[in-house]
């Protein structure tokens, strides 16, 4: 058990989809989800489970809660380590697949494409990625594995990448 600080995330779930559970093709998988002093966010499940594909779904915000957290968690580590960072983008996958009888993740693949200044040390910001994993709450919280496969590349020059 953690003797450290603690912090507490809330948020309330509605359901908003029309019809009743009297049949499993019978109601709509929409939700809102309230958070104080936040936008809501419009969720349903995804297509694949009768979802609404125009809305996020619970997988695509577990995929993206991951690519976040390592994105913040890798700009914290350049930060102290003095590599500065202009541009950093991801591309991230993960895959659901049948494990004893369910479906749950198995692999998510993070793919960040970073830009450093053109006087920074590339073998420097490629060796963060692990210590922003280590450090990555959401990645450290999953039972399945948070993989990376990082580009780093050095500015171009004055105002380009």
């Amino acid at each position: 058990m953690s003797r450290g600080p603690r912090h507490r995330f809330e948020c309330r779930l509605a359901w908003t989809g029309a019809g009743t559970t009297s049949g499993y093709r019978d109601y709509g998988r929409d939700v809102r989800v309230d958070f104080d002093g936040k936008p809501s966010l419009h969720g349903s499940a995804a297509p694949a489970f009768r979802g609404d594909g125009s809305r996020h779904n619970p997988e695509d915000l577990l995929v993206a809660a991951l690519s976040a957290c390592h994105c913040i968690s890798y700009l914290a580590e350049c930060a102290r380590a003095g590599v500065e960072v202009v541009a950093y983008e991801d591309s991230a996958s993960g895959e659901l697949a049948l494990v004893d009888g369910g479906l749950q993740f198995v692999d998510v693949l993070l793919r960040p494409r970073v830009t450093i200044a053109t006087d920074a040390d590339v073998a420097r910001a490629e060796r963060l990625h692990a210590r922003a994993h280590d450090g990555c709450f959401i990645a450290r919280s999953v039972n399945f594995p948070v993989r990376h496969e990082a580009t780093v590349i050095r500015a171009s020059g004055e105002g380009e990448m």
